[in-house]
């Protein structure tokens, strides 16, 4: 059995529940189960944290494998990873349905949505 396929079908909560316990990290999950795939500068933006910060976190959420990557020219876009277990996709989708309209959750959302230049267009901002 192929090892990566066996770790996602059994990713344990011993390894979900830390990585998605700091605050940036579980925003930059809801922002991506919200848009799907994400610049790191969207992250960066919508958060208001330093690039390096963003950047360290997604690592941690590559390394246990919750999102995956692809690279664009200079650009890393991250995406929730479509292999999860049920269970977690169940519960990230039950939290961001209970954060929404929370502060910071929301005026994440909103600086997302009011962010010049996304991605799609020659460069990020």
């Amino acid at each position: 059995m192929n090892f990566d396929i066996y770790f996602l079908v059994n990713i344990l909560p011993s390894k979900f529940y830390p990585a998605v316990a700091h605050d940036i990290r579980l925003r930059c999950l809801l922002l991506m189960l919200e848009h799907g795939e994400l610049c790191v500068c969207e992250l960066t933006h919508a958060i208001g944290a330093a690039q390096p910060t963003i950047s360290r976190h997604l690592a941690h959420l590559r390394e246990v494998e919750l999102v995956s990557d692809r690279r664009e020219g200079l650009w890393i876009h991250y995406r929730i990873n479509p292999e999860l277990p049920a269970w977690v996709a169940n519960v990230l989708q039950e939290t961001a349905d209970g954060v929404k309209g929370v502060a910071p959750f929301t005026e994440d959302l909103a600086a997302l949505e009011s962010m010049p230049n996304r991605p799609g267009v020659p460069r990020c901002a």
